[in-house]
């Protein structure tokens, strides 16, 4: 029996990247900066190494087998003139003169023999590239000593007639001292990266900044808006959670506003139905008819209390728990205006083209146009609903004919987050604030206007 595990050598691999990924963790450092560095510094070090094995696999031994080459070439040259001379007397004059030209220090010891053959290497290429070049050109007789003298390479060939000594400067078979390109390197590399930390300490800098924000925000410490800094990302967070922080203060402000006006919209239906149960007559013969009236006013009462409750509780509810979907808006807005029809009011028209779509909460939608159609109903009669599709944004219109409001009073309930719904500002509830609540919660924004039938305009702008 076979497990799955055997089978698939995806499980296997899987397994072997675990277990290789556990000690690298450890290793490797847990801080954005540390691991920014990281990956900085790795692919840096990775082109150093690469550029100087190219360096010197293959620029600085090409080199290096030229001038050995040259070198040995001049060499050859000189001794082939010194087989052609006549006497020691004219041997002696070609040495001299091929030292004073070539740079390279002659002198022969005839009838001599080498007592030792090879090379004594040294480190770098250029040793056993001067070593090659003679064994090829001059033949395996020979003896190369590196430590005779500074900067000098005693060279020794055996000739049929002796034995040809040559000292080479080593500046003729060496490109350079090594430790320049080196060095080079390191401090290139050196520099880099910390130019490269200071840059990114700069981008971590804005994102603990923002981060620490955060923190304190969540713990209910607001210390006011954070200043963008850093990459265009990174501000572009810090300007969300700018405006996160605002849309949250604010919401917690318009609730704030409603715990503090529940008592005040409470207390007028409460004082009439004390009122009303204090001048019903408590002795004597009373009468059914006389109690109507007055029953009647409690109904209507406990009618207008239980939809403020609504309210506050469709208020306080929200409507984070809705997921948005697409949704036909024109459809919406006449379904919207065929209830407000059946309930008692009067639709002027309903305004714009056929099939414009948004991806918004439906139910939270319908909620803020029902206020709306509602509003417009009790204190103006008639009303119209207009649909208009930007390129950025969706804007319906809700407008009625009423008394309207006066430009002061739309900016204070601008001000006061729309805590009242009603034209006249004395009571009416939360319909404004559900209605911007919801609205604000989609990202979208409200605007109280003129309308041109006379009353009030209620402007909502959703992204589309």
């Amino acid at each position: 029996m076979f497990s799955n595990r055997d089978a698939d050598p995806t499980l296997e691999r899987d397994d072997a990247w675990q277990k290789l990924d556990r000690p690298l963790r450890r290793i490797l450092p847990r801080s954005l900066m540390g691991r920014s560095m990281l990956i900085v510094l790795i692919p840096l070090l990775v082109t150093q190494a690469i550029a100087l094995g190219l360096f010197y696999g293959t620029y600085l031994n090409v080199v290096s087998r030229r001038l050995s080459d040259g070198v040995t070439g001049e060499i050859s040259l000189v001794i082939a003139m010194t087989e052609h001379a006549s006497s020691a007397a004219e041997r002696s004059l070609i040495l001299q003169d091929a030292s004073s030209r070539t740079q390279l220090g002659f002198s022969f010891h005839p009838a001599e023999k080498l007592s030792r053959y090879g090379t004594n290497h040294v480190l770098g290429p250029m040793d056993d590239d001067f070593a090659r070049s003679i064994r090829q050109n001059l033949g395996p007789s020979y003896d190369v000593d590196w430590s005779e003298a500074p900067q000098t390479v005693r060279a020794s060939i055996q000739l049929p007639q002796g034995v040809m000594v040559v000292m080479v400067p080593v500046k003729r078979l060496n490109i350079g001292p090594i430790w320049l390109f080196v060095v080079w390197a390191v401090s290139s590399s050196i520099l880099l990266f910390l130019i490269a930390g200071l840059f990114m300490r700069n981008q971590v800098r804005a994102i603990r900044r923002l981060g620490r924000a955060a923190e304190l925000f969540g713990m209910g410490r607001d210390e006011g808006p954070i200043r963008p800094q850093g990459a265009r990302e990174v501000r572009q967070a810090a300007v969300a959670f700018n405006r996160m922080q605002a849309r949250v203060n604010r919401f917690v402000a318009q609730r704030t506003a409603v715990l503090a006006g529940v008592s005040h919209d409470l207390r007028t239906p409460l004082t009439r139905l004390r009122l009303t149960v204090a001048m019903i007559p408590t002795f004597g013969p009373i009468r059914a008819e006389s109690l109507k009236p007055d029953l009647a006013d409690m109904v209507t009462d406990i009618e207008d209390m239980e939809r403020l409750i609504g309210s506050y509780l469709s208020f306080a509810r929200g409507e984070g728990a809705e997921d948005p979907v697409l949704t036909d808006l024109r459809g919406m807005l006449d379904d919207v205006a065929a209830a407000t029809l059946r309930a008692g009011g009067e639709v002027l028209g309903v305004e714009g083209r056929e099939g414009v779509e948004a991806v918004v909460r439906p139910d939270a939608l319908r909620r803020v146009l029902t206020n709306l159609a509602e509003n417009a109903r009790r204190h103006g009669g008639a009303m119209r609903f207009s649909l208009r599709e930007g390129e950025r944004n969706i804007e319906i219109t809700v407008e009625d004919n009423g008394p309207g409001l006066s430009a002061s009073r739309r900016a204070a309930i601008s001000e006061l987050n729309g805590t009242s719904s009603s034209h006249d500002g004395q009571g009416g509830g939360l319909g404004l604030t559900i209605v911007r609540d919801i609205i604000h919660a989609h990202g979208g924004s409200i605007r109280l206007m003129d309308s041109p039938l006379g009353g009030l305009g209620v402007l909502l702008s959703l992204p589309k």
